[in-house]
């Protein structure tokens, strides 16, 4: 499977770069991978990229997007912080991936057993994590169906959460960056939420 081009990049539509990322992980989850001659991948991309996604994901060692989707050298821009927060400078390397780059779908993506989101349920505190986990409260004050053990133990609430927190991340995105909104309004890009299972490898696309 060769690399993105300028031509193939620009002849897909969100919905089309959407199926890509859906195929990737149907073939990673039966433990297949497209024919991809890597070294043959970095001298086509030593010229440009022509990247078709940008995916918002966790740090957790679990969760690489390029294996997670089956994808090759200069497929996806992949940004990686934990529980899959958003900060200003997220936001402006998306602005420039969908504004500049031309990349048709932005995934938020979650996943299980997410470490950021147990601290966060817990109200750990700790150097300069404490400021990242309090970017999870707003889920974890949206997560009203759960009335006990409101904790990291309680594994269904840690899975709400962790949904609620991507939906809150979508929602900011359109919010604070009206680059971002005006392009997804002309139907130039989609904005989609996902959640991988560390246990399984499948990732379930969320409505948004």
């Amino acid at each position: 499977m060769r690399t993105h081009s300028k031509e193939t990049q620009s002849s897909l539509t969100p919905a089309m770069a959407l199926e890509i990322l859906k195929e990737g992980n149907e073939r990673f989850m039966n433990n297949l991978k497209a024919n991809r001659n890597l070294l043959q991948q970095v001298n086509e991309t030593a010229a440009g990229q022509f990247p078709f996604a940008t995916i918002l994901s966790c740090i957790d060692s679990r969760t690489s997007a390029e294996l997670i989707f089956d994808q090759g050298l200069g497929d996806i821009f992949s940004i990686r912080i934990a529980g899959n927060i958003l900060n200003e400078d997220i936001l402006g390397s998306m602005e420039f991936a969908t504004k500049i780059m031309k990349t048709k779908i932005i995934l938020v993506l979650g996943h299980s057993r997410c470490g950021a989101i147990v601290g966060a349920c817990n109200h750990v505190e700790m150097g300069n994590l404490t400021g990242l986990l309090k970017k999870i409260e707003p889920a974890i004050n949206k997560e009203t169906s759960t009335q006990n053990n409101r904790s990291g133990d309680n594994i269904e609430f840690v899975n709400n959460v962790t949904e609620l927190n991507v939906l809150h991340t979508i929602e900011r995105i359109r919010n604070e960056s009206p680059i971002i909104m005006e392009l997804e309004k002309e139907g130039l890009i989609k904005i989609v939420g996902g959640m991988y299972n560390v246990e399984s490898g499948k990732v379930s696309f969320l409505a948004s």
